[in-house]
């Protein structure tokens, strides 16, 4: 799957490495957008990595696209999140979602791979997590005049009088006013 630009042996190897611990990503060849709009065929792993937080496990989405320049150039890292999360910027994710670490910025070939890569995010998410869920907007209540003329209901009595019966949810009237029409 990896171009001949590509130390293919290394790299697979990292590869390997990490997809034996981190079981839910995925190898993939596709294309990278830079910031100045160019694109390159990229190899990326992609997929969640298992991230502790308040003592439950979360899958954080991530991307990892490595440039052909690997392993003297570090991945490019993103938080990727679904549509049902809400990315979190802060002092290790950039607003695009970038993940940005000092390892990420200290990177040193021989010293630094993927698999430490992805265990250092692993850490550092779990201590500020980069993604939560979208929060759900409570669902609008009728006006209150409504919801008692929807439920309000006259009733006769067997004198002739009327009464004004209030139902609640439960069907247990809680509110007679009697009245003569």
């Amino acid at each position: 799957m990896l171009p001949k630009t590509y130390p293919r042996k290394h790299v697979a190897c990292e590869i390997y490495e990490a997809l034996t611990i981190f079981k839910s990503l995925v190898p993939l060849m596709d294309r990278y957008v830079y910031n100045d709009g160019t694109t390159k065929n990229l190899m990326s792993l992609t997929g969640t990595i298992p991230v502790m937080f308040e003592d439950q496990t979360y899958n954080i989405p991530v991307c990892l696209w490595i440039e052909e320049s690997y392993p003297q150039t570090a991945p490019i890292c993103f938080v990727r999140p679904t549509h049902e999360m809400m990315l979190i910027g802060g002092q290790y994710i950039s607003n695009s979602g970038e993940v940005v670490l000092p390892y990420l910025e200290e990177w040193k070939c021989g010293e630094c791979d993927l698999l430490s890569l992805l265990q250092v995010m692993v850490v550092v998410f779990g201590d500020f997590p980069p993604v939560c869920m979208q929060p759900h907007p409570e669902p609008e209540q009728a006006p209150c005049w409504l919801q008692f003329h929807k439920q309000a209901e006259v009733l006769s009595k067997t004198d002739g009088s009327m009464y004004l019966d209030l139902t609640g949810e439960d069907d247990l009237p809680f509110q007679e006013h009697e009245t003569n029409c």
